[in-house]
C-alpha cells in the first residue's frame, strides 16, 4: 500500500507530492493529460518554433514562494529571467507608470504628488518581506506566524477595499497602476481585502521581480516532476480519475482538482455546493513578427505590461464581468512578452506575446477585437506585427484544464470571504468529509498563482495524519 496518492499534476499537486516524498513517504501521482503542468505548461500553439504558455506566464509568486525556494529546482533546470522592469503600465498619451525592483524608481514614475505616499505604503513591509510572505501564505493553522506584529499591520492596511487604500494617492497614474495589481484576482476594486492583493503584487516585484522561466512555464513543472522522480515518486500521465476506487490503495489521497471534481470523484454530494466560481478570461497567444510597438519606452523593457487607461476604466471592466454579467467595452488587459528576456521562445527576430482580458463566467463570445483595440491605443500598429494568433475563451480553457471551471483560472472566485476562506468556511481547508482525502488545489489558501503553497500546506496536513496513523 502506498502512503499517498496525488491526483492532478499541476504545481500544487506536484509540490504536495514532492513534500511528502521528501519526508520518506511513498507517493504516486496521477495526471489526466499526457504531460504534467496544469496551469504551468508550454506548447506550440500558433506556428512552429513559437513556444507559448497556455495559462500562467510571469511568476512573481513562483520566484518568491517559500515552498519553491526550499527546493533545489535550479538543479533540475529551472532558471528565472528578470527583465529590466518587472511591469509597466502605459497610458494612451505615451507615458507610463512602472513597477520596478527599486521602490524609489517606482515612486518617481507615479509623479511627485504620490511618490512619498507610495514609499510610505510599501517600505515598512518590504524590510520584512520573506517573513511576511511566509506568514501570509501559510495561514490558516499550517504554521504559527513568525512575525505576528508585521502580519497584523499588513492586515490593517490590506483588509479594507483597495478603493480605501488608494485614497492616499492624488493622481491617476498611481491609482491606475495599483488598480491593475488588484485586477489580477478578477474581483471588483471595492471588494474586501483587495488592498492586500495589490500590496502583495507590488512587494513581490520589489523583492525579486516578476520573472519568466527560461523556456516557458513548463520548466517549473518539469523541475518539480524530475525532483519527485529522484525522490522515488512515480508519475502516471494519461490517467483520468473518475472514481476513488480507480486509484491504488493508499493511506491518503490528495486532490489538485476543483472542489466540484473532488466531490464527484469521492462521492461528497453537495459538500462544496456553496463554493463559487468567478469570472473567466479570454486569452490570446500571438506569434509576432518583431517586438510590440509600444509608444511608451518603459513598456519595451518590461516582461509584464498592464493595459487600462484609468482606475475608473479598470473598475468598470471588473464590475461588468463580476456584477453585470457582460463583457466590458474596454477590457483591462494583462500581457506578457517573454521574448524581452528569453530568445528561446521564438525564432530569431520574432516574438511570442501573451494577453488576456476578463469575461463573465462561461462566456461564449469573441473578445479579440476589443482586446486588440485596447492594444492599439498604447501600441499603434500592433495588428501589423501579428503572424498568427491562438484564441481561447472560457470553454476552451476549461477543456484544456478541468480546474478552470467556466474559464475561471483562479479555480474559484477570489472575492468576498472566499478570497481568504476557501473552499469552505473552515479552519482546516485542506481536509474533506473523508479523513483520508485532502484537497490541495488553488481552491484552497493561499489561492491562485503558481507558487505551490496550497500543495505545501496540504502536504503538512497529510503527513501529520500519516504520522498519527
Amino acid at each position: 500500500m502506498l502512503d499517498a496518492v496525488v491526483v492532478g499534476a499541476g504545481p500544487n499537486g506536484l509540490t504536495a507530492a514532492v513534500e511528502l516524498a521528501r519526508r520518506g513517504f511513498s507517493v504516486a501521482l496521477f495526471e489526466a493529460k499526457s504531460t504534467v503542468g496544469g496551469g504551468a505548461r508550454t506548447e506550440e500553439l500558433t506556428l512552429p518554433g513559437f513556444r507559448h504558455d497556455p495559462c500562467s506566464a510571469a511568476h512573481p509568486f513562483g520566484v518568491n514562494s517559500p515552498a519553491f525556494r526550499a527546493l533545489p529546482l535550479e538543479r533540475y533546470g529551472l532558471q528565472w529571467l528578470n527583465s529590466e522592469l518587472p511591469m509597466a503600465h502605459p497610458f494612451p498619451d505615451g507615458s507610463a507608470a512602472v513597477l520596478s525592483r527599486s521602490v524609489a524608481e517606482t515612486a518617481a514614475s507615479l509623479g511627485p504628488r504620490d511618490a512619498g505616499a507610495y514609499r510610505r505604503l510599501v517600505e515598512p513591509f518590504l524590510a520584512r518581506w520573506d517573513t511576511l510572505l511566509r506568514d501570509f501564505m501559510s495561514l490558516p493553522l499550517t504554521a504559527l506566524p513568525r512575525d505576528p506584529v508585521t502580519l497584523a499591520r499588513f492586515g490593517l492596511a490590506g483588509l479594507p477595499p483597495s478603493t480605501w487604500l488608494m485614497r492616499r494617492f492624488k493622481d491617476e497614474r498611481a491609482k491606475a497602476l495599483f488598480s491593475g495589481l488588484v485586477a489580477h484576482v478578477m474581483s471588483p476594486l471595492d471588494g474586501p481585502a483587495t488592498g492586500a492583493v495589490g500590496l502583495v503584487f507590488a512587494l513581490a516585484a520589489h523583492a525579486r521581480g516578476w520573472p519568466v522561466p527560461r523556456g516557458g512555464s513548463q520548466a517549473i513543472s518539469d523541475a518539480l516532476a524530475a525532483y519527485l522522480g529522484d525522490l522515488g515518486g512515480a508519475v502516471h500521465t494519461d490517467y483520468e480519475v473518475k472514481r476513488l476506487d480507480e486509484l491504488p490503495p493508499a493511506r491518503a489521497y490528495v486532490f489538485d482538482t476543483s472542489p466540484t471534481a473532488l466531490a464527484r470523484i469521492a462521492g461528497f454530494g453537495d459538500y462544496y455546493a456553496h463554493f463559487r466560481y468567478g469570472p473567466g478570461v479570454f486569452k490570446i497567444d500571438y506569434a509576432l513578427d518583431g517586438p510590440v510597438p509600444w509608444t511608451a519606452p518603459e513598456a519595451r523593457l518590461a516582461t509584464t505590461v498592464h493595459i487600462g487607461a484609468s482606475q475608473a476604466e479598470i473598475g468598470t471592466a471588473l464590475r461588468a464581468v463580476s456584477r453585470e454579467n457582460r463583457a466590458p467595452d474596454h477590457p483591462f488587459m494583462i500581457t506578457v512578452q517573454p521574448s524581452v528576456v528569453d530568445a528561446t521562445r521564438a525564432p530569431e527576430g520574432k516574438q511570442v506575446f501573451w494577453a488576456y482580458g476578463h469575461v463573465p463566467h462561461g462566456w461564449s463570445g469573441d473578445l479579440t477585437d476589443a482586446l486588440e483595440r485596447q492594444l492599439e491605443r498604447v501600441a499603434p500598429g500592433f495588428r501589423d506585427r501579428v503572424l498568427a494568433r491562438a484564441t481561447a475563451g472560457p470553454a476552451e480553457l476549461a477543456a484544456h484544464n478541468a480546474n478552470y471551471v467556466g474559464g475561471d483560472i483562479a479555480c474559484g472566485a477570489a472575492s468576498g470571504l472566499q478570497l481568504l476562506l476557501r473552499p469552505r468556511l473552515s479552519m482546516f481547508p485542506y481536509h474533506t468529509p473523508h479523513p483520508a482525502v485532502f484537497i490541495c488545489s488553488s481552491a484552497t489558501p493561499p489561492g491562485p498563482g503558481v507558487h505551490g503553497m496550497s500543495g505545501h500546506n496540504a502536504a503538512k496536513a497529510v503527513w501529520r495524519r500519516l504520522r498519527r496513523t
